[in-house]
């Protein structure tokens, strides 16, 4: 062999091998999506405490979903990034949120009706005592609606002030003082340009929602009221643009206890009472026999709430039908019937 090739074919023998490249891998991913969900649980008049995953079933559009996270909150959460939404901190892996007292809003449906104004008058005079239940932590809003939304009171943690505009403003003054300039506020949303446009008390609704999505937390609507819908041969029917105040309460994580003060046992603009109330997790209680027990009902379901992280089961986007019950304990929940992803 001529010197130039023998040459070549050391170099070759003398050279690694080349190693043999590996194929490549394919990894499969899966996105989960995860619902955030508001969930009141009470028995006897109490709130139930201590429960964990294994005592709710969830279920969506009729499909089970598991509950991967229950939190137990005392109150709303605060505004500061350590306790953001709790979904986005499950996700990211932090911490459960602290509680920094409740935010509550009254809504006063007013009415000069003689079925109505007795009942009303008597749960001005009861929901008083009622408020020595709030904590320095907790603020509180008053608003009324009769041909518009009026804010009485924004968010504020003096109750003798609430005390004093439940037992005079409401009734005697024809004009809302001035807002207190406390943090948090529903005085922006609730201007008198925009508000002086509500017309109904489902657009009372929707704005008022509207107020209060951007706060932290879940909030409570109390709605003291005689009730609204249409009655018509096939039942009562919603009107007014319903359908987008229940999407905007349930956005804002607003949930409606109703307190009906109409003197009836039976009347047909209390189905929209209960419907708003089922809609968003909260309740409807007839005052006019038994007020104090239906007080009573609201103080256990406004001491705390759960708040459920739910994997969603695999759908195409859209309005997802949302049961919550209890597993292994007696009592009842509360909780928003429906979600939109």
């Amino acid at each position: 062999m001529p010197r130039p090739l023998l040459l070549i074919a050391l170099l070759l023998l003398a050279a690694p091998p080349v190693a043999a490249q590996d194929p490549p891998r394919y990894t499969e991913r899966v996105e989960v999506a995860r619902v955030l969900v508001d969930v009141r649980a009470m028995d006897r008049g109490e709130p139930l405490l201590g429960l964990t995953t294994d005592n709710f079933e969830v279920k969506v559009d009729g499909r089970a979903a598991r509950v991967e996270s229950v939190q137990w909150v005392a109150g709303a959460l605060a505004a500061t990034d350590e306790n953001r939404d709790p979904l986005e901190r499950f996700l990211q892996g932090s911490a459960p949120p602290t509680a920094e007292g409740r935010l509550v809003v009254f809504l006063f449906q007013k009415s000069l009706e003689s079925t109505r104004i007795a009942g009303f008058m008597r749960m001005l005079l009861d929901l008083r005592p009622f408020l020595d239940a709030f904590t320095p932590h907790d603020r509180l809003a008053v608003v009324s609606f009769d041909s518009r939304l009026r804010l009485w009171l924004d968010f504020t943690s003096d109750m003798d002030r609430a005390r004093e505009v439940l037992a005079r403003n409401l009734l005697f003054d024809g004009r809302p003082p001035e807002p207190a300039g406390e943090s948090p506020s529903l005085f922006e949303a609730l201007g008198h340009d925009r508000a002086s446009r509500t017309y109904s008390i489902e657009s009372a609704l929707q704005l008022l929602a509207a107020g209060l999505k951007p706060l932290p937390g879940a909030k409570s609507v109390v709605l003291v009221g005689h009730g609204f819908g249409r009655f018509g041969p096939g039942g009562v029917a919603m009107e007014n643009n319903y359908d987008e105040a229940r999407e905007a309460l349930q956005d804002a994580r607003a949930s409606v206890f109703c307190l009906d003060v109409t003197t009836a046992d039976y009347h047909s603009l209390e189905a929209g009472l209960q419907i708003v109330a089922e809609d968003t997790g909260g309740f409807f209680e007839r005052t006019h026999i038994f007020g104090q027990l239906a007080l009573q009902r609201l103080g256990a379901a406004l001491a705390g709430h759960y708040v459920l992280i739910v994997e969603k089961p695999e759908g195409k986007p859209g309005r997802h039908r949302l049961d919550v019950r209890l597993k292994g304990r007696s009592g009842t929940v509360l909780a928003r019937n429906s979600f939109v992803d």
